[in-house]
């Protein structure tokens, strides 16, 4: 075993244990909760070893890393999701390789991400990204939308042809009346995915917790959380 493959895999067993300790804690069977590596900055043989420990989710938030990397493990068994701001041009590359959007957060997007998986015959899963520090109407600082426009949004996406509507999502805010607590922040997310599968009861998925705070995520109930630096390491500098 590479000196690499070493490390992943003591950080994947510590994440691994972390989870099914929230898990006992909650009340809640380990599998309800799926692990998303985030490998953002890392290479796709960071990747592969991933896949090699066992890893079947993996995430990233930048098109022009993304793009390549997925391409150099296309023979793995994995799942890409991505999970950064998405700019419309670069939507006929993410559908390319995404399997699920968690991102979604204005109309424009949701017409081009069903034009293009038309176009290309995939089916691609999207989680609306809710903002929990946007006022009513407005987006977040990190992207997202409002609670109140969630439900619109989610109708667009469950209408549109090649997508498909999976549930929420959301990053712990930095501002507003959730800075600092994010079992709260995570709280009010689980609580806007019960209004969501009132009408939409497929939408399951609920994706929030990272690295500092999955405990709080998996308490509230998160279906998937998506950690990155506690499995990869602290991130380089970005040029």
């Amino acid at each position: 075993m590479t000196e690499r493959k070493t490390e992943l895999a003591a950080n994947l067993a510590k994440v691994e244990q972390r989870i099914a300790a929230a898990c006992a804690a909650a009340g809640r069977e380990r599998d309800a909760v799926t692990l998303i590596v985030v490998t953002k900055t890392y290479p796709a043989s960071d990747v592969r070893i991933l896949s090699e420990l066992g890893v079947r989710h993996v995430a990233e938030n930048r098109d022009q890393d993304a793009a390549p990397k997925a391409a150099a493990c296309a023979d793995l068994p994995l799942k890409w999701h991505f999970v950064g701001q998405l700019q419309t041009n670069k939507v006929r590359s993410v559908v390319g390789y995404a399997d699920v959007v968690q991102s979604i957060d204005r109309d424009r997007l949701v017409t081009a991400l069903s034009k293009e998986a038309v176009r290309t015959g995939r089916e691609v899963g999207c989680l609306v990204q809710v903002a929990l520090d946007a006022g009513e109407r407005e987006r977040g600082e990190r992207g997202g939308v409002a609670p109140a426009g969630i439900e619109e949004l989610a109708r667009l996406v469950a209408e549109a042809p090649g997508l498909r509507l999976d549930g929420l999502m959301t990053v712990a805010p930095l501002t507003g009346e959730y800075a600092g607590r994010e079992q709260a922040a995570f709280g009010r997310l689980m609580d806007l995915s019960t209004d969501l599968r009132r009408n939409h009861p497929a939408a399951t998925m609920v994706s929030a917790g990272m690295s500092a705070d999955l405990e709080q995520a998996v308490a509230a109930g998160a279906t998937h959380v998506r950690v990155g630096t506690a499995v990869l390491g602290v991130r380089p500098r970005l040029g």
